[in-house]
């Protein structure tokens, strides 16, 4: 036997030999099964990697923040949406049992539940409501009120000798020494806190002096600050007839009431500044409206002056008769080519007027009778021919300055030709 054969069935530590190998598939699979036989326990860690996936199964790293110790956890995406939001970091609680994956001996821990504990539920539930809210529309910006720009009474909802009171009524006074407050001591944490704010809203929202509320209170935890998102305090802020004003807690600080106020101001002193405008600003934007007003009318005056000193610069301003020589020699002939138009017309006029007279007058009746005509009638009627009247008959003549009654005594016909002619 030679050197190298001897190293090979050299016994190791528990005995067993080269000569004792086994596959290794049969070494992982007894290994699966002996540790699939563990069941299900609860633990908790942090999570410190999320990879969602387009699939069933979604894959996250959990460690122990107390020690340098991670694993491997697979969950559905059920299990992981029922989670909600898992940041990394988050601290959490999983119902976890261990699987061994054989095609590459690999251990990891299949989870059937996983919720996250701590202040990560808290948020988790806080999201929950805020989601269930913002469906009911309170969050809406249609929902929210205007604030009035120079409110006659504000009211506050505080704590009783906190440094919001002080920040608020201190910072407001300075920037509008005038403005009055309301204010209306209550809890700002603990379990109580919740009702005797919403009770205090209900007052001041009933006051008609009242025109803005501002609920503020310094920073604190997110168990400091959980009563700004009861739902119910939120429910009243949103039924609110008077604007409401949230200034809880510092910048990083979000309660549910900051999405259903009508205005969210980040700390108490920046809600002072929010409500009431600034007196000295005030002040300098009249002087400045009224400077530039000042500015303008000047202008306009300058402008206006300067086109009525052109408009009386101008000749016909100057001298309005200078304009009107030529116009009145254009009347004057104007009126004398008229009055020889119309005296030549009257006088053509005239003249015909004098011919058509001539002519009337020559076809007139009377014209005939002056050249010794008469005109004979018998009963009225005009007679033309001898064989109108009878002998004896009366006829009446018409001369030229009278008329005469006559009886006829002779009727002597004329006697014409077959042409017509008289013999």
């Amino acid at each position: 036997m030679t050197g190298s054969r001897l190293e090979a069935v050299t016994p190791d530590k528990s005995g067993a030999t080269a000569e004792d190998a086994r596959p290794l598939g049969a070494v992982v699979g007894q290994l699966k099964a002996w540790v699939e036989r563990l069941g299900w326990i609860w633990v908790e860690a942090q999570v410190i990697e999320v990879r969602r996936r387009n699939a069933p199964t979604q894959f996250l790293r959990l460690r122990d923040p107390s020690s340098d110790v991670s694993a491997l956890v697979t969950c559905t995406s059920g299990v992981l949406d029922g989670a909600g939001p898992l940041a990394d970091g988050s601290m959490v609680v999983a119902k976890l049992t261990p699987r061994v994956y054989a095609q590459r001996g690999e251990l990891s821990f299949e989870c059937a539940d996983i919720r996250l504990a701590g202040e990560g539920r808290l948020l988790a539930q806080l999201e929950a409501l805020k989601r269930k809210l913002a469906a009911e529309g309170l969050f809406d910006p249609a929902r929210k009120k205007r604030l009035p720009y120079l409110p006659g009474c504000i009211g506050l909802i505080t704590g009783a000798d906190s440094a919001a009171e002080r920040d608020v009524l201190t910072n407001a006074h300075l920037r509008w020494p005038g403005v009055q407050f309301d204010i209306r001591h209550a809890l700002m944490q603990g379990t109580n806190s919740a009702a005797e704010v919403m009770t205090a809203l209900a007052a001041l929202d009933a006051e008609p002096g009242v025109d803005v509320i501002v609920i503020a209170r310094g920073g604190g935890s997110l168990e400091d600050l959980l009563p700004f998102s009861d739902e119910g305090l939120v429910r009243a802020v949103a039924a609110a007839r008077t604007p409401v004003v949230s200034a809880i807690g510092h910048e990083p600080d979000t309660p549910i009431l900051d999405f259903v106020a009508d205005l969210r101001a980040s700390t108490p002193t920046d809600a002072a500044k929010r409500i009431v405008p600034d007196v000295a600003a005030e002040a300098a934007g009249i002087a400045d409206a009224r400077a530039r007003l000042n500015r303008t009318l000047l202008g306009r005056i300058q402008v206006e002056q300067a086109w009525l000193d052109q408009m009386r610069s101008r000749p016909v301003v100057r001298d309005a008769a200078s304009a009107l020589g030529p116009h009145v020699e254009q009347v004057r002939l104007a009126r004398q080519r008229l009055r020889e138009t119309l005296a030549r017309r009257l006088g053509d006029e005239q003249a015909g007027l004098g011919h058509a007279l001539a002519q009337c007058r020559a076809l007139s009746p009377r014209s005939t009778l002056r050249r010794g005509y008469a005109i004979a009638t018998a009963d009225g009627v005009p007679l033309t021919s001898v064989h109108q009247v009878s002998v004896g008959a009366g006829v009446q003549l018409t001369l030229t300055d009278g008329g005469l009654d006559a009886r006829v005594e002779q009727i002597e016909a004329e006697i014409r030709s077959h042409d017509g002619d008289e013999e």
